[in-house]
């Protein structure tokens, strides 16, 4: 079960649908606001499951939702701390009505602590835990990335990997648990190998100075010719000497990938030679070869790709191209996304039908 949200939520609750999980998504029958306005078809994340429409300060909907959970294997919401509670949703009466569901919660901050009740976003959450201050050019401000490293990164997956962990322990125990995942920690989490170089006293924390962070020339995007770019990455010393030896660059010249010093004097380097072909161009002579390289794709051009296309990377439904479900399962593949529903009638809910007396319900849910 999932009650409707934004950002991570909505995400969590599509990564387990698209492997297989019967999800069901309880809405708000008054509106709220869930952010970015877009027609319901280019809503991606809800892909893959039905919804239905309650009103959440009503008892009987409440009892309603308290039945369902009593035949779920798992909850998802994405309230602020203490909202569920108040709904007579909060992990104590769930866990007593089905005392093996898990209990998944996902917030900006975590359920407890100074700012667990403050509203925040991506760019709040990694601002705290030292992410966003690594990311940008060389003497400029912080670069506030996509929200890939926060909500969709550090929420998102800590949450579906936390709430498939916590169902591993409830199958084999019988014991559900409230799974606690705080974007502000998932994001932390995922900068771990750098918390770890700056420790060792191998990562500046001057922006754009190190070597994954655009300060090393080899590891960067370039302008080609027709004004469009690629991107280079042979960190390590034999494919750094593919790569030059490709562009016709003296070793000399450039220097060794490591030579901090002579950093500067590559990078002109670089941009030189990458300026005199075209993107096409630089893709026909390099890609495929062990240089590190691949032209940098719009969300348009991305699908086109003929090692995506290749692969079935991505998949075209009801006439909108998305990512198709990853990973990729040898035993259980996963199936052909669905298009986002609408909330619905009664039948959203079949996959409860043997548990529960869906008739009984039907007013509830088709109210108007």
């Amino acid at each position: 079960m999932e009650f409707a949200g934004i950002g991570p939520g909505p995400l969590a609750a599509m990564q387990l649908a698209d492997m297989g999980a019967t999800v069901l998504r309880i809405e708000r029958r008054e509106a709220a606001d869930l952010g970015v306005k877009r027609p319901l078809q280019f809503n991606l994340p809800l892909r893959n499951r039905s919804a239905i429409a309650l009103d959440l300060k009503d008892p009987q909907s409440i009892e309603l939702v308290l039945e369902l959970i009593g035949s779920s294997d798992i909850l998802l919401e994405g309230f602020r701390p203490g909202v569920m509670e108040r709904l007579g949703l909060g992990p104590k009466v769930c866990l007593a009505r089905n005392p093996r569901i898990v209990y998944g919660r996902i917030t900006g901050w975590g359920q407890d602590g100074p700012l667990a009740h403050a509203a925040g976003h991506d760019i709040n959450y990694i601002s705290l835990n030292g992410v966003l201050h690594a990311i940008g050019r060389a003497g400029q401000a912080p670069t506030p990335p996509l929200a890939l490293v926060g909500d969709f990164g550090g929420g998102a997956m800590f949450l579906a990997m936390g709430v498939l962990a916590a169902l591993l322990h409830s199958r084999a125990s019988g014991e559900g648990q409230v799974v606690d995942a705080a974007i502000v920690e998932g994001a932390a989490s995922l900068a771990t190998t750098f918390y770890g170089l700056s420790a060792a006293g191998q990562w500046s924390g001057e922006r754009g100075t190190n070597i994954l962070d655009s300060g090393a020339p080899h590891y960067d995007c370039y302008e080609c010719s027709d004004a469009r770019w690629i991107s280079i990455g042979p960190i390590e010393t034999r494919f750094h000497a593919d790569l030059l030896a490709r562009l016709g660059l003296d070793a000399e010249r450039v220097g060794a990938a490591n030579d901090v010093a002579r950093w500067p004097q590559a990078r002109a380097a670089f941009a030189e030679v990458f300026k005199t072909r075209t993107q096409a161009q630089w893709c026909e002579l390099l890609e495929g070869s062990d240089v590190c390289f691949a032209p940098v794709l719009s969300f348009d051009e991305a699908p086109q790709h003929p090692h995506l296309k290749a692969r079935g990377s991505f998949v075209e439904v009801d006439g909108v191209m998305q990512p198709a479900p990853a990973p990729r399962f040898s035993a259980t593949p996963s199936s052909k996304p669905t298009s986002p529903e609408a909330a619905s009638g009664i039948d959203a809910m079949a996959a409860w039908a043997e548990q529960i007396d869906l008739e009984r319900w039907r007013t509830v849910v088709e109210r108007p």
